[in-house]
């Protein structure tokens, strides 16, 4: 299973990819974990990066694939990966693509974790207090999520087209969008007809209720397409939000002038 997740800063990404990451015996691949990585061991790499953190801008599309490109080929071997972070942009996935489609690595489902701004910036501002992260100052971050915004609808629709995209509401707590997105994880890999991962599914730690601070989400209309009908699972389902929905492509999902994965 090669799995992508999408999402603004603040909605989850790390805590979920992690926990689906045990879910299904699969690596999870943070760009930004790699990114600061570099940054901590002072290479050039991280000299150039730590000036794009410090002003909440993207990390140029060469340092960030150049770094991913070994860790994805490696996972893929392995069974499969999850990974946050990146790409970001429509000219990222597509170059993402190109690399990874005649390696057999490309993603095969993208899920798009939501959140309102408001509950965005309480979330980060928090994690800054907490952490010391000093990209996590108002300024920077309402600098970031404008970055996001500008990208994150084609980006999304780009998915949309290309392969399997599952919506998630990320303001509800935590356990109720981990469940959830194993219950839709489930349905489209069952409908991809995507193989059994070797290592059976691994129970997920429940997260403490006091330690959420999410709240709860206001509905919205926009949904996965019609006909995407909950599968039974094994384990309890959680509470379905008007923003959960998922959308399978027909075929491949790719463009015509662009290979399966």
């Amino acid at each position: 299973m090669r799995l992508l997740l999408i999402g603004p800063p603040g909605s989850g990404k790390g805590t979920q990819a992690v926990r689906i990451a045990q879910h299904y015996g699969i690596e999870h691949i943070s760009s930004g974990d790699l990114l600061r990585h570099h940054v901590a061991e002072g290479t050039t790499i991280g000299r150039t990066v730590a000036a794009c953190i410090h002003r909440g801008d993207l990390v140029p599309d060469g340092i960030v694939m150049d770094i991913l490109r070994k860790p994805v080929e490696a996972a893929t071997r392995r069974g499969g990966y999850i990974l946050d972070g990146f790409p970001r942009t429509v000219a990222q996935a597509q170059a993402a693509y190109r690399v990874a489609g005649p390696l057999g690595t490309g993603v095969r489902i993208a899920v798009y974790l939501t959140a309102g701004r408001r509950q965005l910036m309480t979330r980060l501002l928090a994690r800054g207090a907490q952490s010391g992260r000093t990209d996590d100052t108002e300024q920077v971050i309402s600098h970031r999520l404008d970055v996001f915004d500008a990208a994150a609808k084609p980006l999304v629709d780009y998915y949309h087209h290309r392969e399997t995209l599952i919506t998630i509401d990320g303001e509800r707590p935590i356990d109720d969008v981990t469940r959830t997105m194993i219950d839709h994880l489930d349905q489209a890999r069952r409908q991809l007809g995507l193989p059994e991962h070797p290592t059976p599914p691994q129970p997920i730690v429940e997260h403490p209720r006091d330690a959420c601070r999410c709240s709860p989400r206001q509905p919205s209309t926009r949904t996965g397409r019609a006909g995407a009908t909950p599968v039974p699972a094994t384990h309890d389902k959680a509470p379905r939000s008007p923003h959960d929905g998922w959308t399978h492509t027909a075929a491949h999902g790719g463009h015509a002038d662009e290979p399966p994965c």
